[in-house]
């Protein structure tokens, strides 16, 4: 059987609109043989490019044709094929734990590879380098967004109202595994002030 032919009959299995990466195929031939496969499977129709080196079988909608995989799991997906952790960035995880209301223009995650941008369609992603590992705790977890999202308010900008609604939308377990996180005194402080307010209230 031909590389293309083996490529094609593993992609086939791949559920629509998950996104996977050249490297998945590295196995079935040399690189030169899995860009040049993957090539014609685009061309026929068969898989679509998302990004560099990012494929994803079509998925259709009746109403807008092509369905492109979410952003945040094509960033997991690059970032798993690089050895890196990512975290998104706090501007947009406050927005989903609706503390904010500013949509940030480009999507931003703090990552421990290099910093660099991935353009993914007509969208272009950053990727920000940090050193901190407390700021990518529970990477692609709900308490590493509640983290995420605390650290980007900031000391001053963070009551128990604000935990309240961080509280809202973890669940019990989640929200024990954010208590018990590394994080700077201002912060725990906010948790635990929160937590006796509920307590008493």
């Amino acid at each position: 059987m031909s590389v293309t032919e083996s490529i094609k009959q593993r992609a086939l299995k791949i559920k629509r609109g998950e996104p996977f990466t050249t490297s998945s195929f590295l196995k079935l031939g040399s690189r030169a043989a899995v860009d040049k496969a993957l090539s014609r499977l685009v061309e026929s129709g068969t898989i679509q490019r998302i990004a560099r080196g990012v494929f994803a079988r079509p998925k259709k909608s009746r109403f807008i044709g092509n369905v492109m995989p979410d952003v945040s799991r094509i960033i997991e997906v690059i970032a798993k094929d690089h050895g890196e952790t990512v975290q998104v960035h706090g501007a947009e995880a406050a927005r989903r734990f609706k503390l904010s209301t500013q949509m940030p223009t480009t999507p931003v995650y703090y990552t421990n590879g290099p910093s660099r941008e991935i353009r993914i369609g007509n969208i272009k992603v950053k990727l920000m380098h940090t050193t901190s590992h407390r700021k990518l705790q529970h990477a692609g977890k709900k308490p590493g967004l509640a983290l995420s999202a605390l650290w980007y308010l900031g000391k001053d900008n963070i009551d128990t109202e604000v935990v309240r609604r961080i509280r809202e939308g973890l669940s019990t377990e989640e929200f024990e595994t954010l208590r018990t996180s590394k994080m700077p005194a201002w912060m725990a402080s906010a948790i635990e002030n929160h937590i006796q307010g509920a307590a008493h209230g």
